[in-house]
């Protein structure tokens, strides 16, 4: 089953969801990374809260998260944007442990939990939108909740989760996030508490081979929810290889005839994807003449 995401509306209304499967996406990045499975956990969990955060946007909307606990997997980035394409990276992609008390991949702790995460929101105007808070948990679900009730000032519950196989694989991924709307009832929130507390983890929810449609039913009840929108989502980088001409040319001349002389080629990876472009003698040359 293809990656989606779904918005939806609960209880007449009062209550704003989001849900997606995205176990090919988190497996596209583990891939790309070769992720060891607890930042393979760290890793999945950002890209599919990167996902629902960023079909909140609109239109070329896009925003940049970066969660950085000080714990030895050290920074995670995550770029999305409102057409569900993700990507993201870990400092340290080899980081694992052994299973924490609960039996789960221990993300806390190679998160770590003295420090921030922060979302920074470009809306196409000329200043950015900035929204910071301290690392609560490590376990990230938790913290990404603590953003948008602190931050964005909307109570909600979020929920990401990741399952990894013996081979390092992703064997399920997924998350929601329920927004609770100005004038819900006091009826519609200890219904909605109650079933958080008994529900599923969501990466047992996504294995079990739940739908999205069937997570939010899973969590405001089968007659509870109205589906808005629907869309495929997944790991897609906007580095190319005109890109890296370009910045290579912005080296100016000078630069790249020392590169020449020195290396004779010159190599770029991304971050984001760990594609490599590798550019020859002439081909560098070519783009020293345009740097002119």
């Amino acid at each position: 089953m293809n990656d989606y995401l779904i918005k939806a509306l609960g209880y007449n209304g009062q209550v704003r969801a989001y849900a997606v499967s995205s176990t090919e996406t988190v497996g596209e990045a583990q891939r790309r990374h070769y992720t060891w499975p607890t930042a393979s956990a760290a890793l999945g969990r950002s890209l599919s809260a990167g996902l629902m955060l960023g079909a909140m946007l609109k239109g070329e909307d896009k925003l940049t998260i970066k969660i950085d606990g000080g714990g030895p997997i050290g920074a995670i980035l995550i770029d999305s944007n409102a057409k569900g394409e993700v990507r993201g990276y870990v400092t340290h992609p080899q980081t694992h442990f052994d299973l924490n008390e609960h039996g789960k991949l221990d993300v806390r702790r190679a998160v770590g939990t003295d420090g921030m995460l922060s979302v920074v929101k470009d809306l196409g105007m000329r200043d950015h939108f900035t929204g910071q808070v301290p690392i609560v948990s490590g376990e990230l679900g938790d913290d990404f909740t603590y953003y948008l009730v602190t931050s964005e000032q909307t109570p909600s519950s979020v929920g990401v989760g990741v399952l990894v196989n013996p081979d390092n694989s992703i064997l399920a991924a997924g998350g929601f996030i329920i927004q609770l709307l100005p004038g819900a009832e006091e009826s519609t929130i200890s219904e909605i508490e109650q079933r958080l507390q008994t529900i599923p983890p969501i990466s047992q929810m996504i294995q079990q081979g739940l739908t999205p449609e069937q997570v939010l039913e899973q969590v405001l009840g089968e007659n509870n929810v109205q589906i808005l929108d629907k869309m495929p989502v997944q790991f897609k980088c906007q580095c190319s290889r005109e890109r890296i001409e370009n910045a290579l040319v912005s080296l100016g001349k000078e630069e790249i005839e020392d590169i020449i002389e020195t290396e004779g080629k010159a190599e770029a990876q991304c971050h984001f994807c760990n594609e490599k472009y590798q550019f020859n003698k002439e081909e560098l040359e070519e783009l020293k003449e345009a740097a002119k």
